[in-house]
């Protein structure tokens, strides 16, 4: 089935839906943010919430019934917490869409609706997941609520796979320097700001800690003023994830403070690769989490190339019961 069609069986099946809820674990938790984003910012009377799946199991919310759609995700559809989760909501009798790779899955085997997306492919690729989630949230909304954006946004999911792709060979050079300046920095501070916040958590959280055992913190543009600048001077590590779209005031702000401290920073600012110039701008801030998202892989590439460390590689994870 396509995501329209999943979305129109549903609203078939259950014409009122109240809630949506987005669960997932680390990066994957972290690629449904920018759909979770769309709709808080869109929907007048659906009502979402982000979870980790685990918080979602032991705390599950009240208003999880027939009236809500729950959206799992994971890469590989066998995070033991996950697939949890996705059994959970199905007993609360809610509609449930899984997103993985893998049909196979328990994820995918315990869900009600399946999106089955690419990863390996390409960095375009890389970004199916939070741009599946995106469009799923696109569809509930206008199905449910009406969206005046809906061919806008669905330009853009048609552009933005190729727009990666043909970014990521301008940036390598900008990650090579990247990975020479913090390859051995005590911490790294990531930020940014609107939807692509969670892309600095993940950034932060996965690809410097989990794959690169490297310290790190992250934080919103928006906060940096309210405790995390005084962290900045001449010895600081930032990367800092620029949009383009209404919160980017933010991020110059930060950008400016940067530069008065004479920080080191890594600068992706979605302006150089022209997203606004391909995607409408009554859309474009949701776009930003997928271009920088996309570029982010070729830090985390070239980082460990420098440290000799593959980001496959873990102490860990996968080894331990844990």
């Amino acid at each position: 089935m396509t995501i329209k069609e999943i979305v129109a069986t549903i609203k078939a099946k259950q014409p009122e839906i109240k809630t949506v809820y987005f669960v997932g674990c680390g990066a994957s938790m972290s690629d449904l943010f920018p759909a979770k984003y769309f709709l808080e910012n869109n929907a007048r009377q659906l009502r979402t919430s982000i979870y980790t799946a685990n918080n979602f199991n032991y705390s599950t919310p009240a208003a999880v019934d027939n009236t809500s759609i729950v959206i799992t995700c994971s890469l590989s559809g066998n995070t033991p917490e996950t697939v949890a989760a996705t059994k959970l909501a199905v007993e609360k009798g809610a509609h449930v869409i899984s997103i993985t790779i893998n049909p196979e899955s328990g994820l995918a085997k315990n869900s009600q609706y399946q999106i089955i997306h690419k990863f390996y492919e390409s960095y375009g690729a890389k970004m199916e997941k939070p741009a599946r989630a995106l469009e799923l949230a696109c569809e509930i909304l206008n199905e449910y609520e009406g969206y005046e954006h809906y061919d806008d946004l669905h330009d853009g999911l048609g552009k933005i796979f190729d727009l990666i792709n043909t970014s990521a060979p301008l940036f390598r050079s900008t990650a090579r320097k990247f990975a020479e300046e913090n390859y051995n920095a005590p911490i790294l501070y990531v930020m940014s700001s609107g939807a692509t916040q969670y892309t600095a958590y993940g950034f932060s959280m996965f690809l410097m800690m989990e794959m690169q055992w490297l310290e790190s913190s992250t934080f919103h543009t928006g906060e940096f003023f309210h405790g995390p600048f005084e962290m900045a001077d001449e010895n600081a590590h930032y990367v800092l994830m620029m949009n383009d779209g209404p919160t980017r005031p933010l991020d110059a702000r930060a950008l400016t403070f940067l530069q008065r401290m004479n920080a080191k920073y890594t600068l992706i600012d979605a302006k150089d690769f022209g997203l606004s110039s391909h995607i409408k701008s009554t859309v474009v801030e949701y776009f930003n989490p997928l271009m920088i998202g996309g570029l982010t892989r070729l830090l985390g590439e070239e980082i460990a190339i420098k440290r000799e460390h593959p980001l496959t590689m873990r102490r860990y994870m996968w080894k331990l019961e844990y």
